[in-house]
C-alpha cells in the first residue's frame, strides 16, 4: 500500500459555520505492511473522564485507574498481531474479550459501591469496548481490497439531509444550506464537500459550503438491543439510505432483549448479536447490590466465560465487508454466461 493512500484518515478539523458533524480523533498514515495507529478511542476517552467525575466514589479510582492500564495493554496486544486473514479476526475476538471481561468483572462487579454498576449504561464504560474494537477490523490483512481504499472507520456524525433554510423574503445571497446528520457508533466514511449559491459564479458572500461525512457502512453497536432501539434504528437506516443509496447498516448489539423481528420490512441490513439473551429481570435485580454480587461473584464469572463475544458473529461482520469490497461492476460476456446479472 503506498504510503499517499489513507487508512483511518480523520475528517478535518470543521469550523461550526463549515459543519454540526463530530470531529474524528485521529489522523493516520498506513504504509506497505504498517500496522496502522491511532484509531479513535471513545472507550479510553470514557474511561479517562470517569477518574474527573466528581461522582466516581474514592473507593472506585484505583480499580479505574487499573482499568486504563489494562485497557493500554489490550491495545499494544493487538498491535503485535502478526496474524492475518480470519485468524488475525480471531486473535482480535480473544483480545477484546480478555480485556472486557476484566472490565466487566474486575471494575465493575467487583465494586463494592454501588455506582458503577447502576451507572454503567450512563457512563457508557463497557459498551464504548465494542465500539472502539470495530475499527480494528479494518486492515488490509483481513481485508486486501483496503489496501486501495481512503476511507475514515469509526463514530461519525452521517450525512442524512440537505437542506435550505431561505425563503423568497430573505436576502437573494442568502442561500443558508444546512445539513442534518446521524450520530452513528461505526462508520466507514468518506469526506465530501458540498456548495450551494444562487449564482453560478458562488460568490463568498452569497455561498454556503458544508464538509459532510457519507457513511457507506454504518453500524450502530448497542448493548442490549430491545423494541424500541430496534424502532429507532430502522427509522435512522431508512434516512442514511435515502441520502446514500449504498449504504448498508448494520444493529450490532451484545445481547438480544426483545423477540426477533424480522428486518426485511426495515432498511437494516441486519442484526448481529455477539453474545447472546439478556438476563432475565429477576437476575438483574438480585446482582443489584454489591453484597449480592459478592456473594455471587462465582455466578456472574461462569455467564460471563460461557457468553464471550463470539468469534463466528464478528467473522460475519467481515464477510459482509469483503462481499462489498469484493463487489466489481457485471462484466457483459460474464452475465451472458452466467445467465443472469
Amino acid at each position: 500500500m503506498s504510503t499517499d493512500n489513507t487508512l483511518f484518515q480523520s475528517i478535518d478539523p470543521l469550523t461550526p459555520q463549515q459543519s454540526e458533524l463530530p470531529r474524528p480523533e485521529v489522523s493516520v498514515r498506513a504504509g506497505e505492511g504498517t500496522r496502522t495507529e491511532g484509531r479513535p478511542t471513545p472507550h479510553k476517552s470514557k474511561l479517562s473522564e470517569l477518574l474527573k467525575n466528581s461522582k466516581l466514589p474514592a473507593a472506585d479510582r484505583p480499580a479505574v485507574a487499573e482499568a486504563l492500564s489494562q485497557y493500554e495493554k489490550w491495545i499494544e496486544g493487538m498491535k503485535s498481531l502478526t496474524t492475518e486473514g480470519d485468524e488475525l479476526v480471531r486473535d482480535l475476538v480473544d483480545q477484546l474479550n480478555t480485556y472486557k471481561k476484566h472490565v466487566e468483572l474486575n471494575l465493575i462487579w467487583d465494586s463494592n459501591q454501588d455506582f458503577l454498576f447502576r451507572q454503567r449504561g450512563q457512563l457508557k464504560i463497557d459498551n464504548s469496548i465494542i465500539e472502539e474494537f470495530m475499527p480494528w477490523l479494518i486492515d488490509h490483512r483481513i481485508i486486501p481490497e483496503l489496501a486501495d481504499q481512503d476511507v475514515y472507520a469509526g463514530p461519525a456524525g452521517a450525512f442524512a439531509a440537505a437542506y435550505f433554510s431561505s425563503s423568497l423574503a430573505a436576502p437573494l445571497g442568502g442561500i443558508s444550506m444546512k445539513v442534518r446528520t446521524k450520530d452513528q457508533d461505526f462508520t466507514l466514511s468518506r469526506k465530501a464537500y458540498l456548495k450551494a449559491s444562487f449564482k453560478p459564479d458562488f460568490p463568498a458572500g452569497g455561498s454556503s459550503s458544508i464538509n459532510i461525512c457519507l457513511a457507506y457502512i454504518a453500524a450502530e453497536c448497542k448493548t442490549n438491543l430491545d423494541k424500541t432501539m430496534f424502532q429507532e434504528a430502522s427509522a435512522t437506516s431508512h434516512d442514511l439510505k435515502i441520502a446514500v443509496p449504498a449504504a448498508r447498516y448494520y444493529l450490532i448489539c451484545e445481547y438480544l432483549d426483545m423477540t426477533p423481528i424480522s428486518t426485511a420490512g426495515s432498511d437494516i441490513d441486519e442484526v448481529l448479536i455477539l453474545r447472546g439473551k439478556r438476563l432475565g429481570s429477576h437476575k438483574r435485580k438480585e446482582y443489584s447490590s454489591a453484597g449480592n454480587r459478592v456473594e455471587r461473584r462465582g455466578e456472574f464469572k461462569k455467564f460471563l466465560e460461557t457468553n464471550p463475544i463470539r468469534y463466528d458473529v464478528i467473522q460475519r461482520f467481515v464477510d459482509h465487508l469483503k462481499e462489498i469490497f469484493e463487489a466489481r461492476d457485471p462484466n457483459e460476456d460474464d452475465v451472458v454466461a452466467k445467465g443472469y446479472f
